[in-house]
């Protein structure tokens, strides 16, 4: 079964930075592409990128320009780095495989793959 375990979390400054990452077993790279995910409290999951097969990386449109995610399929991990955290970058983030959906606007699906691990924390102070 595929597992996700995600850490990194933490509490930063607004203007601040964190690096996520994502510990994926149980996963043949290349099967999925492989993404980040956000929920901040009293909202919807919501995707925030994900990293093509072909090594292309799609993010929503409020993040472009401040995150960047990798992977590094050797350890097999993927991490994302946010720089200019804001306060509504404030969610439990979590990794999981994905699809994009590119209509007006880059929309960033789950796709059903393990289950979903614990998260982590990001709390951005203003």
């Amino acid at each position: 079964e595929v597992q996700f375990v995600e850490s990194g979390g933490g509490l930063v400054q607004a203007g601040g930075s964190l690096r996520l990452s994502c510990a994926v077993t149980g996963f043949v790279w290349g099967d999925y592409a492989i993404g980040w995910f956000r929920q901040a409290p009293g909202k919807d999951r919501e995707g925030v990128s994900c990293l093509l097969n072909s090594g292309d990386a799609d993010y929503i449109d409020s993040v472009k320009g401040r995150f960047t995610i990798s992977s590094d399929s050797a350890k097999s991990m993927m991490y994302l780095q946010m720089n200019n955290l804001q306060p509504e970058d404030t969610a439990r983030y979590y990794c999981g495989a994905c699809r994009v959906v590119v209509t007006r606007t880059t929309r960033i699906d789950s796709i059903p793959l393990g289950s979903w691990g614990q998260g982590t924390q990001v709390i951005v102070s203003s």
